[in-house]
């Protein structure tokens, strides 16, 4: 007999808990794009601190240069020039953070200016000028 009181305070535990924890979830429910539109903040004014993927992006594009000189695909000069797009892009992400939010518009720039020097390394090392 004593087993059943406590299976039922059990399943009254586990449903509070649950009610408890959807309402907290529902309360701050943030997607990975920021938080919900019907929380009262715009799409558009959500911001982050942090920029990883635009970080690993840059690492990326960084080995591309490297292995484009390694391999012979790039003068000196087209790598300094790419390099210079990449400190350029690299200030571009340092201004953004500098008041500890990086805006939709500032990252939306970044991107870009992260795809126009993907095209110029991959324009660069298939351009056939080599050492």
């Amino acid at each position: 007999m004593t087993t059943r009181p406590l299976i039922a305070i059990g399943a009254a535990a586990i449903a509070a808990l649950l009610t408890l924890g959807s309402a907290a979830a529902s309360a701050h429910e943030v997607s990975r794009h920021g938080p919900a539109p019907h929380m009262g903040v715009p799409y558009h004014a959500t911001a982050y601190p942090a920029t990883p993927h635009i970080d690993q992006r840059q690492a990326r594009q960084q080995g591309r240069i490297a292995h484009g000189v390694r391999s012979g695909q790039l003068t000196r000069h087209e790598a300094h020039r790419l390099e210079r797009q990449q400190r350029t892009i690299h200030h571009m992400e340092r201004r953004a953070k500098a008041d500890g939010i990086v805006t939709h518009g500032e990252r939306s720039r970044i991107l870009q200016a992260q795809n126009r020097a993907s095209r110029s390394i991959r324009n660069q090392k298939h351009d056939r000028q080599h050492y």
